[in-house]
């Protein structure tokens, strides 16, 4: 049970394409939930996060000025009251159960009735599933590993599980079991809860580690397949590792990636070997599914 506090607040900025995973990472490192919206209108992105009222304000102000340092985009965070039970009530009303693919199907806990026969059903708190299961990047990694399921991967790596949401599909759909790291203890723990609501506990250990040089990830190397919905940078920054641990043949599915940013992250795996397996899209984001070479 995750609990909630009784004072929430939304900090939220505006900000151009290529200032959004920055500010992405800015908030998140001080809120539990973090969602960003399109204005089609305008071309820009409405970035948001929910938090205890005040909690982490020098944390805040210290990602804030350098993701403004990183982009060049000054973008004054605006602070909204947010009552628990009414951010939980519009996050409920925003997350019907959602179809990926043929096989997925997303549905918040809040939701009465059965599960629809024969879809792999990932059932996830709607206050974690904000900005994941109905995310573009989140859906291309489901509708990747749909496509790449023929092949039966053994070795199985989630980096940056987040909800675990990736984990416990590829768990539920390969029944295999899945290696689920993250470097948040609180996306530990709450990975850990989910997969053991959707049944498949034994099959995800979810582990504390800080990326590919962490002894938990080295030591369970080769991977035959790798899950990777993070950010453009840090995944062209650790291009050189994934390329390293991957099996022979083995595929790696990248994700986070707006439409601009997939040139460069992919230019950044092809320069360690990797070769391209196919592209998706959701939206305005991409999805890289890279092979090693054999």
């Amino acid at each position: 049970m995750i609990l909630r506090p009784p004072a929430l607040e939304t900090v939220s900025v505006e900000v151009p394409d290529h200032a959004l995973e920055v500010y992405e990472a800015a908030l998140a490192s001080v809120c539990a939930s973090v969602g960003f919206f399109r204005n089609d209108a305008t071309g820009t992105w409405r970035v948001e996060g929910v938090r205890p009222t005040g909690t982490g304000e020098a944390e805040l102000a210290a990602g804030l000025a350098l993701a403004e340092a990183m982009t060049g985009v000054a973008a004054a965070p605006q602070r909204t009251p947010t009552e628990a039970g009414g951010w939980l009530a519009r996050t409920q009303a925003t997350f019907p159960e959602q179809r990926v693919g043929r096989r997925f199907a997303i549905r918040g806990t809040h939701l009465p009735g059965r599960q629809t026969p024969g879809l792999i059903t990932l059932t996830l708190d709607a206050g974690v599933a904000f900005g994941s299961g109905e995310h573009g990047s989140t859906r291309g990694c489901l509708r990747a590993l749909e496509r790449i399921a023929h092949r039966r991967p053994r070795r199985i790596l989630d980096l940056g599980t987040g909800s675990g949401i990736l984990a416990i599909a590829a768990a539920g759909l390969l029944h295999r079991r899945v290696l689920a790291t993250d470097i948040e203890p609180w996306s530990v723990r709450v990975a850990g809860e989910n997969a053991a609501a959707n049944g498949v506990a034994r099959l995800v250990d979810c582990q504390l580690a800080d990326g590919w040089l962490d002894p938990v990830v080295s030591g369970a190397a080769p991977f035959d397949l790798v899950l990777a919905n993070i950010l453009a940078r840090p995944l062209a920054a650790m291009a050189r590792h994934l390329a390293a641990r991957l099996a022979p043949g083995g595929r790696a599915v990248l994700a986070g990636l707006l439409d601009e940013q997939a040139r460069f992250v992919l230019a950044a795996h092809r320069r360690h070997g990797m070769a391209l397996d196919f592209t998706l899209r959701e939206g305005n984001w991409t999805t890289l599914v890279l092979r090693a070479p054999r």
